[in-house]
């Protein structure tokens, strides 16, 4: 089922309005969709690479806003909808601790989680969930969707179709590495 979703997503990046589809997908991902945009964006950008900055640009912004969606599905729902399971399950005395442990290190959460590919719903809904401060959720989405998209398509655009099997099996790999890079950054800027 979930194979043939993908492949859905996949055919709408040849949809004449496949821009429009691409940030649709990009905000649907961002709080409750189970595919993510780059199933359209990869071959978005090899088609037309002098538009791959313009498509991570919608990327970013439609991904931010549904960010924006699962962060208040988190803060206002999350008691309605997951609150009963937790505690059915015995797991209340864990959100408290997962809470704590978000107020300290949620930033580094949101940096790391919304570059790689590890669904960035969990974080969105989380950030919510935690009542984390919304303004440094929303700035660590834009820095970490933007990098995330830019970089994706960055590579796209300089190295085309060659370097599409690289990001699809090290897509990872390459995200990872940007996340550290940033939260090394910012290590840094504490530092000095």
């Amino acid at each position: 089922m979930l194979r043939n979703l993908y492949n859905r997503v996949l055919a709408l990046a040849g949809h004449p309005r496949a821009t429009a589809w691409l940030g649709g997908v990009s905000f649907a991902e961002s709080s409750f969709f189970p595919i993510p945009p780059d199933a359209m964006l990869v071959p978005m950008c090899l088609a037309r690479p002098e538009r791959a900055m313009r498509y991570a640009l919608i990327c970013t912004i439609a991904s931010v806003l549904g960010g924006v969606v699962g962060y208040a599905i988190g803060f206002w729902l999350f008691d309605a909808l997951a609150m009963p399971v937790l505690r059915a399950y015995g797991y209340g005395d864990a959100l408290a601790r997962f809470t704590a442990w978000y107020d300290q290190w949620g930033v580094w959460v949101i940096l790391i989680k919304g570059l790689t590919p590890i669904p960035y719903k969990i974080v969105t809904i989380a950030s919510g969930a935690a009542h984390f401060d919304f303004l440094t959720f929303l700035a660590a989405s834009i820095v970490t969707r933007g990098a995330r998209f830019f970089l994706l398509a960055l590579l796209l655009r300089r190295f085309g179709e060659p370097i599409r099997h690289f990001i699809e099996t090290r897509l990872t790999l390459v995200t990872s590495v940007a996340a550290a890079g940033i939260v090394g950054g910012f290590l840094l800027l504490k530092l000095i």
